[in-house]
């Protein structure tokens, strides 16, 4: 497993298992405590494995946590989905960056997305599962969306949305997020 980071986002990694495949299919670790360590991270402060299951055009972000925010490691582990997060950390030299990732279920990487970061993705496939490694319980009192298409942000989803929750729908821009500290 090689660990990359990622130059638009302070303290993000992409992590890109070694595949061995064979008639049968493909082997590869999608997690390994050495490797997550060798970057500086805590393997430890993983407290809760979610997945999320979407089909093609799903749309669902821009996701944060407000207060002590949430560290994230995110695989697509089945289908492919645009994966895309932002740097909202006003202490961060890369503040208000996003970057983007096509992950998939074929290559396996994981990429760590850091507390105080909005994520967010798009369904490219018939079905998208995305797995997420989460560093605190979820409380949905810290919950905060921001809109999807804010022009400030100007992220370049690949499809036409087929669905989305009401909740991403009516979200926010980045802006009025930002101005009542929500964050």
């Amino acid at each position: 497993m090689k660990a990359t980071e990622v130059p638009a986002i302070a303290g993000a990694y992409l992590f890109e298992p070694t595949s061995y495949a064979d008639e049968r299919g493909f082997f590869c670790r999608t997690f390994d405590a050495d490797v997550v360590r060798s970057v500086g991270l805590d393997p430890d402060a993983f407290v809760q494995d979610s997945v999320s299951r979407s089909v093609l055009g799903v749309l669902r972000g821009l996701h944060l946590r407000s207060g002590a925010g949430e560290a994230k490691l995110v695989r697509c582990s089945y289908g492919r989905v645009f994966d895309v997060f932002v740097d909202l950390r006003t202490d961060s030299p890369t503040y208000r960056n996003w970057a983007s990732f096509e992950l998939s279920g074929e290559t396996q990487a994981s990429v760590y997305i850091p507390a105080g970061c909005a994520h967010g993705f798009q369904a490219l496939t018939e079905t998208a599962d995305v797995s997420y490694r989460i560093d605190r319980p979820h409380d949905p009192t810290e919950d905060v969306t921001i809109a999807f298409d804010d022009p400030d942000l100007a992220i370049p989803w690949p499809l036409p949305i087929t669905s989305m929750s009401q909740r991403d729908r009516e979200a926010p821009s980045l802006a009025e997020v930002l101005e009542p500290k929500q964050i």
